[in-house]
C-alpha cells in the first residue's frame, strides 16, 4: 500500500509517461509546479492558453520549454481554452486534465459537455489526500471541496469514487469512516442517518473492495485509543483510510486545519470523471500542487 507522497512520486517513474493538459496555463504558481513535475519526469505537458504570457512566465522561471518538449497551444480566453484542453484528454492527446487560470464554473462545464467532456455518469467529487506524521497510512478526505451538501445517493458515489482512488494507490481494501458528531444514530442530527444507512448497505455488499462503517466521530475513526476508551467495537475505527464528511464545510475545514495548523503534507483531485482532475486553490503551496498532480498522474497511468 502506498503510505506517503515520495512513494507516489517513486511509482509514478515505473509506469509509462502521462501528458497533463493544462486549461488556461498563464500562471506564475500553476506553471512553476508543471516545471517541478517535468524536471523531476513525473508527466509531460500541453499548455494551452495565451502564449506570450505562458512563454514570458516561463522565461522568468527558467522553464526552457522547448528543452523540456512541453507544447504550448495558444488560446486566450481562458472557457475556451478549458474546452480545447478537455478535447485533447477526450481524444487522447493527453491523459489528464489541470486547472489553470481560469473559473472552475467554465472548467467543469467543459468537463461535463456531452459531445467532448469527461463525464461518465457518476457524481463528480472531491478528494483530498493527507499524510500528517505519526500514521502509517494516506487520509483520504471526501468531499470537502465540491458537493455541497450531499444526499445519500450522491454520498454513495462519492464513496465509490474514493475507493476508486484507493484502489489505484495500492490500497485494496479501504475502511471508509462515515464521519458525524457522534458515534451514535441520532434522529436529530441527519449525518447519523445516513452513516447508518451506509454502513447497512456496505453489510450487504453493495459496496465492493471496501468497508463502510459510521457513524463515528473523528477521533474515533483514526485513534484505535480514542475508540477503545468509548468501547466501540467498530471494522473502521481507529482505522479509517477514508474519512467522508457530512457536508462541504466540516470537510473544508478539516482539510484547511491540517494543512495551515497542522502543516500536513497534501493533495486535491477532483474524481469521478474519465480521468482525475487537478483542481487546486491558488493558495496551495508548489509542493501541495505538485502532490495533486503526481497523484493523478498515478491515477491516470493506472486507470483501466
Amino acid at each position: 500500500m502506498i503510505r506517503t507522497f515520495s512513494e507516489i512520486h517513486d511509482a509514478i517513474l515505473k509506469e509509462k509517461p502521462r501528458r497533463l493538459a493544462v486549461a488556461a496555463a498563464a500562471d506564475t504558481d500553476v506553471l512553476t509546479a508543471v516545471k517541478m513535475a517535468v524536471d523531476r519526469k513525473l508527466a509531460g505537458a500541453v499548455l494551452v492558453g495565451d502564449e506570450a504570457k505562458i512563454r514570458q512566465i516561463a522565461a522568468d522561471l527558467d522553464f526552457n520549454l522547448n528543452a523540456s518538449g512541453v507544447e504550448v497551444m495558444n488560446e486566450p480566453d481562458g472557457a475556451l481554452a478549458a474546452r480545447k484542453a478537455v478535447a485533447m484528454v477526450s481524444s487522447g492527446e493527453a491523459h489528464l486534465l489541470m486547472k489553470g487560470l481560469v473559473g472552475t464554473a467554465d472548467l467543469l462545464r467543459a468537463v461535463l459537455d456531452k459531445e467532448q467532456g469527461l463525464r461518465t455518469g457518476r457524481l463528480l467529487s472531491h478528494v483530498g489526500l493527507l499524510q500528517p506524521e505519526g500514521y502509517d497510512r494516506l487520509f483520504y478526505l471526501t468531499d470537502g471541496g465540491m458537493n455541497i451538501a450531499p444526499n445519500l445517493a450522491q454520498k454513495v458515489d462519492i464513496i465509490n469514487n474514493a475507493v476508486d482512488m484507493a484502489h489505484l494507490l495500492d490500497n485494496p481494501q479501504p475502511k471508509v469512516a462515515c464521519l458525524a458528531a457522534v458515534e451514535v444514530v441520532n434522529p436529530d442530527m441527519p449525518a447519523t442517518l445516513d452513516a447508518a444507512a451506509l454502513t447497512m448497505m456496505s453489510q450487504r455488499g453493495q459496496f465492493k473492495g471496501c468497508i463502510v462503517d459510521g457513524p463515528l466521530a473523528l477521533d474515533n475513526a483514526v485513534s484505535v485509543e480514542a475508540s477503545r476508551h468509548k468501547g466501540i467495537n467498530s471494522p473502521a475505527a481507529g482505522q479509517a483510510d477514508i474519512l467522508m464528511v457530512p457536508e462541504i464545510e466540516s470537510g473544508n475545514v478539516i482539510y484547511k486545519a491540517m494543512v495551515y495548523f497542522g502543516h500536513v503534507k497534501s493533495a486535491g483531485v477532483i474524481v469521478g470523471a474519465r480521468t482525475p482532475i487537478v483542481l487546486t486553490s491558488r493558495a496551495d503551496t508548489p509542493e501541495s500542487k505538485l502532490n495533486s498532480m503526481a497523484v493523478a498522474v498515478l491515477m491516470a497511468a493506472r486507470k483501466k
